[in-house]
C-alpha cells in the first residue's frame, strides 16, 4: 500500500531561500557601503581631491608605463633583428662559395658539404649555449639533399609555409614563432635566407631564442609598473598633504563661524604665518570683530529704544489720567455749552480714548520685544469668546453697513490658550475686516481637529495686492494711507496680533486678492506646547477665483518669517494661494 507524502505546509511554501536571504544580505551591505562611500565623497573636500589626483595620475602614468615598456620591448626586439640579419647575410655568402662547386644536387660529395658548412656555421656562434640552431634546406630537391641542423632538431614545425615562399622568392624573410627545440617550450626569432647554387637554391635558416629579451622586457616593464605605483601613491600624499594644509583653516573658519551665528560673538580664528591663509584668518577675525561691533550697537540702540518706548509710555500715564479726569467732566457738561465748544469736547473725548489705546498697545508691544510677555494658559471654549467679539464689534458693524456671518460648531470647542489675548486677536481681525468690508458680509469661521483649532475672517472688500501680503503684518502699516479709519485704530493690532499668535506657538496667516477680498486664519495648537503641522480651516476661500489656475496648478508661494527675521519663501500647502505665514 503505497502513500503519498504531505502536502507542504504553507509557512515551508512561503519561506524564502537560503540563497535568496544571502544575496539580500549582500545587496544591502553593497547598498550601505556605496551609501556611506557617496556620504563621504559629498561632505569631504580632501576625499575628492585626493581620488581625482590618484585616478588622473594613475591613468597618466599608466598610458607613459605602457609606452616605455612597449618601447623597450621594440628595442630589444629590433637589436636581435639586426644581429641575426647579419649573421644570416654572412653565413649565406659563406654556404654559396661551399656549394659552387657542384653542378647537380646528386652529386656525393654535396651532403657531406652541408653538413660541415652548417657544424660551422652554428660554432661559429660566440656563445655556444645561446640555444641558436642552425638550419640548411633544400624543399626543391627533397630526395637529393636533407635537412641538417646544429644542433639537431626538428625545425620543420618553426618554419612556415608563409616564411618558405617569400625565401623561395628570393627574399631574406623573418618571423616569430613559439616551439620547442631542445627543451621547454620557447619564443624563437626565425630568420631565413636563400642560399645560390649552380643547380638553384638551397635555405639556410637561424633560430634565435628571444628567451633572454623576454626577461629582460619583463624585468623593464616590473621596473616600470612599481616606479609607477610608488609615482602614484607619492602624488595621492602629496596631494592630502597640501588638501590637508588648505582645507584645516576653512574648517576652523567654518566652525568659528558656526560659533559666531549661534550667539558666541567673541570667537577668533588663530592667524600663523603671512601666507594667504593667514591673510584669510586676519580678514575673517575683522569681519567677525566688524560684526560683533555692529551687532552690540544694534543691540544697544534697541534696549535704549525698547526702554525709551516704556519709559514714554509709562510717564504719559500720569499727565493722560490728570486730562481723561478734566476731559471726562468737560464731556459731561457738554450740554450746557455752545454747540462749538460741546462739538470740542466730543472731539477730545474720542481723540483720549484713541490715545489711551495707542498707550495700551506701546506698552503691550515693548513687553514683546523686552521678552516678558507672559502667556496664561488654560481651557477655553473658543465659542463665547467669538461671539463676545461680535457682540462688542456689533455696533461698529451696523454703523457701516457690515453684517457679520457666523460658521460656529454646535459643540464647545475646547483648547488650552490664554482667552484674552485670544480674543484681542479677534477683536483686531474683526474689526480690520469691518473696516474694509465694503458693505458686504463678513464670515468668521471655527474649525477644530485632533491637535489644532483654527478661526478665519473673511470679507469681501478692496482686497489686497501682490506683495501687500508681506506688509500687512507690519507696525503702522496700511494698505491705502489716504483711507479714513472707522475705528480710529492705533496701527499697532495686526502686529499684537501677531506676537500674540507667536506667544501661542501658532501661525497668523493672511490671503488676499484685488477685487475678491482678504480672508485672515489664526490656527493654534489645541494644547499648549504642542507643535502645529497643519490647520484645520483652508487660508484661501473655496469661493476665491485664483490666479494661475488656484491649487489644482500647485498654488502660488508661500512668504513667510524665517529664522533670524528674514523673509523664507517655500512652496505653499495644496489650496493655498497668496499668504503671509508667521510660525513662532
Amino acid at each position: 500500500m503505497s502513500t503519498s507524502p504531505p502536502p507542504p505546509s504553507p509557512n515551508t511554501a512561503r519561506r524564502p531561500s537560503a540563497g535568496g536571504e544571502f544575496w539580500r544580505a549582500v545587496c544591502g551591505r553593497v547598498a550601505r557601503v556605496v551609501g556611506r562611500a557617496h556620504q563621504t565623497w559629498r561632505r569631504s573636500l580632501q576625499v575628492r581631491v585626493v581620488t581625482i589626483t590618484l585616478v588622473a595620475s594613475s591613468l597618466l602614468v599608466g598610458g607613459f608605463a605602457f609606452l616605455i615598456a612597449d618601447k623597450i620591448t621594440t628595442i630589444l626586439l629590433d637589436s636581435a633583428r639586426s644581429d641575426v640579419r647579419q649573421r644570416v647575410t654572412s653565413g649565406a655568402s659563406y654556404a654559396a662559395k661551399q656549394v659552387s662547386l657542384y653542378g647537380q644536387p646528386q652529386e656525393a660529395q654535396l651532403q657531406e658539404t652541408i653538413d660541415g658548412t652548417v657544424n660551422y656555421l652554428a660554432g661559429g656562434d660566440p656563445q655556444q649555449t645561446s640555444g641558436v640552431v642552425v638550419a640548411i634546406t633544400a624543399d626543391d630537391y627533397p630526395n637529393d639533399i636533407q635537412t641538417r641542423t646544429s644542433p639537431s632538431a626538428n625545425v620543420q614545425s618553426l618554419i612556415s609555409p608563409e616564411l618558405r615562399a617569400a625565401i623561395a622568392d628570393g627574399k631574406v624573410a623573418s618571423q616569430i614563432r613559439t616551439g620547442r627545440l631542445t627543451g621547454e617550450t620557447t619564443k624563437y626569432l626565425v630568420y631565413g635566407s636563400p642560399v645560390p647554387t649552380s643547380f638553384g637554391h638551397i635555405e639556410l635558416y637561424y633560430l634565435v631564442p628571444l628567451g633572454r629579451q623576454d626577461v629582460t622586457a619583463a624585468d623593464a616593464r616590473a621596473t616600470v609598473v612599481a616606479t609607477g605605483v610608488a609615482l602614484v601613491i607619492l602624488l595621492g600624499l602629496l596631494a592630502a598633504l597640501v588638501t590637508r594644509l588648505v582645507v584645516n583653516p576653512v574648517r576652523v573658519a567654518a566652525r568659528t563661524a558656526q560659533r559666531l551665528s549661534a550667539g558666541l560673538l567673541d570667537q577668533r580664528m588663530v592667524v600663523n604665518g603671512e601666507d594667504d591663509l593667514a591673510l584669510l584668518a586676519a580678514s575673517f577675525n575683522q569681519m567677525a570683530t566688524n560684526l560683533q561691533r555692529q551687532i552690540l550697537r544694534l543691540e544697544e540702540m534697541s534696549r535704549l529704544q525698547r526702554r525709551f518706548t516704556s519709559d514714554v509710555s509709562h510717564e504719559l500715564r500720569t499727565p493722560l489720567t490728570t486730562v481723561r479726569m478734566a476731559a471726562d467732566l468737560i464731556f459731561a457738561e457738554r450740554d450746557e455749552f455752545d454747540p462749538a465748544v460741546a462739538r470740542s469736547a466730543e472731539l477730545l473725548q474720542a481723540e483720549l480714548d484713541r490715545f489711551e489705546e495707542l498707550l495700551t498697545d506701546l506698552l503691550e508691544i515693548s513687553r514683546f520685544d523686552a521678552g516678558f510677555a507672559m502667556l496664561d494658559s488654560e481651557p477655553t471654549d473658543l465659542v463665547p469668546v467669538v461671539h463676545r467679539v461680535v457682540d462688542r464689534l456689533a455696533g461698529l458693524a451696523e454703523r457701516v453697513g457690515v453684517p457679520i456671518e457666523l460658521d460656529l460648531p454646535g459643540t464647545p470647542v475646547i483648547a488650552e490658550v490664554d482667552p484674552r489675548r485670544v480674543e484681542r486677536v479677534l477683536r483686531n481681525l474683526v474689526g480690520n475686516a469691518v473696516e474694509h468690508g465694503e458693505a458686504r458680509p463678513v464670515l468668521i469661521t471655527l474649525g477644530i481637529d485632533d491637535t489644532a483649532v483654527a478661526i478665519t475672517v473673511r470679507d469681501h472688500g478692496v482686497g489686497l495686492k501682490v506683495g501687500e501680503e508681506k506688509l500687512v503684518f507690519n507696525r503702522f502699516w496700511r494698505a491705502d494711507p489716504s483711507r479714513a479709519r472707522q475705528t480710529g485704530g492705533t496701527g499697532l493690532g495686526l502686529s499684537i496680533s501677531l506676537e500674540d499668535a507667536r506667544l501661542h506657538g501658532g501661525w497668523l496667516e493672511a490671503w488676499g486678492a484685488p477685487g475678491q477680498g482678504a480672508q485672515f486664519r489664526l490656527t493654534l495648537p489645541a494644547r499648549a506646547g504642542d507643535r502645529l503641522t497643519t490647520s484645520p480651516l483652508r487660508l484661501v476661500p473655496a469661493d476665491a477665483a485664483l490666479p494661475f489656475g488656484g491649487p489644482r496648478d500647485g498654488g502660488p508661494l508661500a512668504i513667510g518669517p524665517g529664522t533670524g527675521g528674514a523673509l523664507a519663501i517655500s512652496p505653499a500647502p495644496a489650496g493655498d494661494g497668496q499668504r503671509t505665514e508667521v510660525r513662532s
